[in-house]
């Protein structure tokens, strides 16, 4: 079974976003993966989503009321196949936290999408609605690409 981890800065905005759509879009396709969540930062470990996130989710048929927040883990190099870190700040700070035998590919997760290599996942955090309604657009295309992708190599 596949599995991919999302890593933004606190893990309660862009990332359980980005966990959401990958696991609603492989429920849709019949794609078993295993999907988690986490930040690089510790500020929210335990903590719920941003309730706009929780909301966007919502509006989607999606409940992420009950996800917490996490801090990345150097085991988690190891248990997820794939890391996908939201914009280019973190991904910086996995290769430079990923230990030495850490098998996990990391990459962008917008280098999913054609045409949006190397562009990160705006952080809606300091903004309204409608920057969340921006990320869950961005989430949900990288996760249709991710799932597009791992059915092709299934089979």
């Amino acid at each position: 079974m596949p599995a991919i981890l999302f890593v933004c800065l606190g893990n309660i905005c862009r990332s359980p976003l980005a966990e959401a759509a990958l696991r609603a879009e492989a429920e849709r396709t019949g794609l078993d993966v295993l999907v988690d969540s986490a930040g690089t930062g510790d500020w929210h470990v335990d903590c719920p989503p941003d309730p706009r996130a929780v909301r966007q989710a919502m509006r989607h048929g999606i409940d992420i009321s009950t996800y917490r927040g996490r801090q990345v883990s150097a085991a988690d190099f190891h248990r997820f196949a794939h890391v996908f870190a939201l914009d280019g700040e973190n991904l910086k700070n996995l290769r430079r936290i990923r230990p030495a035998d850490g098998t996990a590919k990391l990459a962008l997760l917008m280098d999913m999408v054609p045409g949006c290599e190397g562009r990160g996942v705006t952080d809606p955090y300091y903004g309204d609605e409608a920057g969340f309604a921006q990320t869950w657009d961005d989430v949900t295309r990288a996760a249709r690409a991710i799932v597009a992708e791992l059915s092709s190599i299934r089979g």
